[in-house]
């Protein structure tokens, strides 16, 4: 069966000082959960299994035993290049996605293709009372919609989730910072009218101030935004 032979093929990758040092970086899960395969590894292994005429029996049962095989199960799906597969199998995927870095890592690139389909899906995902759904509903709107294809209703849209989620609110976080550097005047103004929990704010004003795409001027004038506690610190 592929779903062995892969397992088989990750555990000769292993990399147990990476292992130990990964498991780190997603303190969700326990160190159990990760063989310890490296990021290039993973991608290049994708490229030959997305070939196989049986990978559908892998990307068939999404619930994985390892970090490593939910991550090799993103690359390839990314790789889809029929815009209707790649949906059917990123929304079988997706509520087995249970952290943040498989979430940001699956960017599927035939969505470039097809943003109005995908807006679609977007706002059907935010609906989700799944974490990582949400996230990646923020990261698609973050990837394909703050250029060429920018409105401010998705600036909107977004300032309205409310989570309690560090995950979903990290993200939108993320989102704002984005947005300030290739939408400034957009995102300034809902940062500045405050559309945004306050811890979101504020993180948000932070990763925008750590940006070299913004320039001293305007983390000057965001830095002005942030929302102090009654303690008289930020929140």
């Amino acid at each position: 069966m592929i779903n062995q032979e892969i397992k088989a093929l990750l555990f000769s990758l292993q990399d147990i000082k990476y292992r130990d040092f990964q498991s780190k970086l997603i303190p969700t899960v326990g160190k159990d959960y990760f063989i310890g395969v490296r990021t290039p590894e993973l991608r290049r292994l994708s490229k030959l299994l997305s070939k196989r005429e049986d990978i559908n029996s892998f990307l068939e049962n999404p619930e994985h035993e390892y970090f490593d095989e939910l991550q090799l199960h993103a690359f390839i799906v990314s790789d889809i290049k029929d815009y209707r597969a790649c949906i059917d199998e990123v929304n079988r995927f997706l509520p087995y996605v249970n952290n943040w870095a498989t979430c940001d890592q699956m960017s599927p690139k035939v969505f470039k293709k097809h943003k109005e389909e995908l807006l679609e899906e977007i706002y059907r995902w935010l609906e989700s009372d799944k974490t990582y759904t949400v996230r990646f509903a923020v990261k698609m709107l973050m990837e394909h919609f703050l250029d060429s294809d920018f409105d401010e209703k998705y600036l909107l849209t977004v300032s309205k989730i409310r989570s309690e989620e560090y995950y979903v609110k990290m993200m939108v976080a993320w989102y704002f910072a984005t947005a300030l550097a290739k939408q400034y005047e957009s995102a300034y103004k809902i940062i500045e009218d405050r559309r945004l929990d306050v811890w979101t704010h504020n993180r948000a004003i932070q990763k925008a101030a750590e940006s070299y795409r913004i320039s001293d001027k305007q983390k000057a004038e965001l830095k002005k935004l942030k929302i102090k506690s009654k303690h008289g610190g930020t929140i």
